[in-house]
């Protein structure tokens, strides 16, 4: 029997470590594209490993300084929304979950009305510019502060906690932001490293916003400036096959600039996902399961 146990955990171990590669295998590849060159592309080394590890494709994204300073903008953006959201969203969250809130019902409703209809771009746009956010970085921040189905997951989180916890407080003297900052934050760390996870993630990605409102190309977040120069390395490469970077650089190769871009992009919010990995499966159940 403990054989027969043994055989099938192995079986099961062996069948995920398969998908689990399968599922690692395009990342890795489009890692070692972005180290490429053209003659590593037309040879099956590729797919393990480039002869030298090439970086003009890094270079050609880096020498004229908007994929730092994209970088930079991104970070800061991801930074500040995700905090401001995280505050209003968790508030917003609390307040919804007391029975005592006068029309509470009401005012979920109207929240949950917001996930199906909208007043549209052009009402959207106008609003906006009458409140002068146009190049301005609180344009990813303000609009974006609350998502209405990460609000209702903390709601459904925050419902769980034993009312038990707030009578005592109260007892004690404590008020409502007192509990809330001291007690109920505390015990709610799933359902916040998930929705910092959440909200991260949608800052970093942010790229409609800033294509209708910003202007100056100085403010343009790093997926507006991969995007740019996507579309910049499509024309170097339809127009004048072979280019060269400036000052006597190497052939860059149009898939490799590609694939460097991903990785640019992703590897900055992969590196998060380690440090609140732990608290995300347990807040994302809680919170979708219960309410």
């Amino acid at each position: 029997m403990k054989n027969r146990i043994n055989l099938t955990n192995l079986i099961i171990t062996l069948f995920l470590a398969i998908f689990a590669l399968l599922a690692l295998f395009p990342f890795y590849q489009t890692l070692m594209l972005s180290f490429s060159t053209v003659t590593d592309v037309g040879s099956s080394r590729l797919f393990l490993y480039p002869s030298t590890f090439d970086l003009s494709s890094y270079t050609y994204l880096f020498i004229d300084g908007k994929v730092t300073r994209g970088l930079f903008i991104s970070v800061i953006v991801t930074i500040t929304g995700t905090v401001f959201s995280l505050i209003v969203t968790t508030a917003g969250a609390y307040a919804l979950s007391k029975k005592s809130l006068p029309g509470r019902n009401l005012i979920f409703n109207c929240i949950i009305f917001t996930m199906f209809f909208s007043g549209g771009l052009i009402p959207y746009f106008l609003t906006l510019q009458k409140l002068h956010l146009q190049n301005s970085l609180l344009v990813m921040i303000v609009p974006l502060a609350v998502n209405t189905f990460y609000l209702i997951l903390m709601k459904n989180f925050f419902n769980t906690i034993e009312p038990s916890l707030e009578e005592s407080a109260k007892i004690d003297g404590a008020h409502d932001i007192t509990i809330l900052v001291r007690i109920i934050v505390p015990v709610s760390m799933p359902i916040i490293a998930t929705m910092i996870l959440f909200y991260a993630v949608d800052r970093w990605n942010e790229w409609w916003l800033p294509t209708l409102f910003i202007n100056d190309t100085k403010l343009y977040p790093l997926q507006l400036v991969l995007r740019n120069a996507l579309t910049n390395i499509t024309s170097i490469i339809n127009n004048a096959a072979g280019a060269q970077l400036a000052k006597g650089t190497q052939n860059i190769y149009g898939d490799s600039v590609r694939s460097a871009m991903i990785v640019i992009s992703a590897v900055p919010i992969i590196m998060v996902y380690p440090f609140i990995q732990k608290y995300f499966a347990k807040g994302i159940m809680i919170g979708s399961i219960k309410g």
